[in-house]
């Protein structure tokens, strides 16, 4: 393990954004300093990503650890730190933080039943140029085969901020997924479920960055529309208490029908129907732009709008 140092980050455009940034991955960056410093428990570790974007007050440097690209020992640090009391407060892009190190997340934290926050960016294609090894779209339905997690896919960057400052008191396990594509405004952050409009004809929820583009892909259509910034627990009872006609399409920024078995669940005893949109399990094998792959996957305002009327209203 090594110490923090300073160095260039070549995923990220050098940038400073003197506060409060609209970026959530800038955010978080702004916020981390203080965050460390506000608790002697919480100690940051990072492997590369973002190490150069972190400005150092004194008194805080030594809990803010650099373990270079080594992203299984990330996790593993992270379980042993819990099992001192520290609470590890855990960062690097999305496929580098679950897929890589995943039997770490299954032993050193699981099954020690120890908890971290871990802080993801980049989400499912959010840097297509860099190509399949920093594609994330399979991480919530990996830590779904895993006990005890909580997950938050905030649509904003003021989401991402208060997630993460409620997640770090405790001690449990927790994912925040960080996006690239945002909704223009906050929405909610949660832990429920929020209502942003209600229709007779069934109902859409649309998980965290996938809000605004849901939004506009149902206008004039007769449907409820949820937004859930935390998927993990699922909030059952609000599909449950709104819900009209017992057809459910569910929009995720990530694999497509992570969230099918939930709803399920939720609506278990009513005969129902529910579509999972999403990043479709088949390799594009493609570069391309987000909004590309946004329209390859279905998850644009059009490929919404197609879905939802053929299903809902077909």
């Amino acid at each position: 393990m090594t110490a923090f140092a300073l160095h260039t980050d070549t995923h990220h455009p050098p940038h400073r954004t003197p506060l409060r940034s609209s970026d959530q991955r800038e955010r978080f960056y702004e916020l981390l300093p203080e965050l460390v410093a506000s608790d002697p428990r919480v100690v940051a570790l990072l492997a590369d990503i973002g190490a150069g974007y972190v400005d150092l007050p004194p008194g805080i440097a030594d809990r803010v650890v650099n373990v270079g690209i080594r992203e299984q020992l990330l996790v593993s640090t992270a379980g042993g730190l819990a099992l001192t009391g520290m609470r590890p407060l855990v960062h690097t892009f999305a496929p580098f933080l679950v897929e890589r190190p995943y039997e770490q997340l299954k032993l050193d934290l699981g099954h020690q039943d120890v908890g971290a926050v871990l802080v993801s960016a980049g989400g499912s294609y959010d840097m297509p140029t860099a190509g399949e090894t920093h594609f994330g779209s399979r991480d919530v339905a990996l830590l779904d085969t895993l006990d005890g997690w909580t997950v938050h896919v905030p649509g904003h960057a003021d989401e991402a901020e208060t997630l993460i400052r409620h997640a770090l008191p405790g001690d449990d396990r927790v994912y925040v997924r960080l996006a690239g594509t945002l909704n223009a405004a906050p929405l909610g952050s949660g832990p429920g479920m929020s209502v942003l409009r209600r229709g007779s004809r069934g109902t859409v929820v649309a998980v965290g960055p996938t809000a605004d583009r849901t939004l506009t892909a149902v206008d004039g259509l007769d449907v409820t529309v949820l937004y859930a910034p935390t998927v993990r627990p699922f909030d059952a009872a609000t599909l449950r208490e709104t819900l009209t006609e017992p057809d459910v399409v569910l929009v995720e920024p990530y694999l497509a029908g992570t969230s099918t078995r939930y709803v399920a669940e939720a609506l278990s005893g009513i005969r129902h129907r529910v579509l999972g949109l999403g990043v479709g399990r088949a390799e594009l094998r493609r570069y391309g732009t987000v909004a590309e792959h946004d329209a390859a996957h279905g998850l644009d305002v059009a490929g919404v709008r197609r879905s939802v009327e053929q299903f809902l209203l077909g």
